[in-house]
C-alpha cells in the first residue's frame, strides 16, 4: 500500500492538471526510495519503474496500458487499473503476495542507483525520436507557463 504522503502528492498533481504519468511518477519515486533503503530490490531499473506504475494504477491513477508492450504486460496493466477502479480493495492472495515479496528481497539494490536510472532515462529518450522529445519539451514549457500564471 502506498504511503499517505505519496497519495496526497499524486492527487495534488492531478488536481493541478498534470498528466497522469506525472502523478504516477510519485509512486515510482517511492519505489526507488524503498529499494535504496533496503526494503527490497529489483532486477533492473525497468522493473522498479514497472512496480511503481503498477502501484499507481492500483491507487486509482488513470494510467492506460502501454500501447507498445507485450500482451502479458498490457493485461497486467489493465488488471491493475481495474483494481484501482474497484471500490473494495481486495488484497492479493496472501501466498502469492508473500512469494513476490520474498523474490524481490533476493534481488540486487543497484537497480535504483543514480547511475542505473540515468542510463535508463538516456535509453528511453533515445528510443523516442527528436520530434517526440521536442513535443515533450514544448509541453513542459507550456505547463511551466500555466503554473506561473496560476501562482501570480
Amino acid at each position: 500500500m502506498p504511503e499517505k504522503a505519496v497519495m496526497k502528492r499524486a492527487k495534488r498533481d492531478l488536481r493541478r492538471g498534470e498528466a497522469p504519468s506525472t502523478a504516477a511518477g510519485e509512486f515510482v519515486r517511492e519505489e526507488m526510495h524503498h529499494i535504496r533503503e533496503g526494503k527490497h530490490g529489483a532486477a533492473s531499473s525497468k522493473q522498479a519503474i514497472a512496480i511503481g506504475l503498477s502501484k499507481a494504477r492500483r491507487a486509482g491513477i488513470p494510467l492506460g496500458a502501454p500501447k507498445r508492450a507485450k500482451a502479458s504486460t498490457r493485461r497486467s496493466a489493465r488488471q491493475a487499473s481495474a483494481a484501482g477502479r474497484r471500490r473494495s480493495k481486495r488484497p492479493a492472495a496472501q501466498t502469492r503476495s508473500r512469494a513476490a515479496r520474498r523474490a524481490l528481497r533476493r534481488q540486487p539494490r543497484r537497480a535504483a542507483s543514480h547511475r542505473a536510472l540515468a542510463t535508463q532515462a538516456r535509453k528511453a529518450a533515445r528510443r523516442r525520436g527528436p520530434a517526440a522529445r521536442s513535443r515533450a519539451a514544448k509541453k513542459a514549457a507550456a505547463t511551466r507557463k500555466r503554473r506561473a500564471a496560476a501562482e501570480a
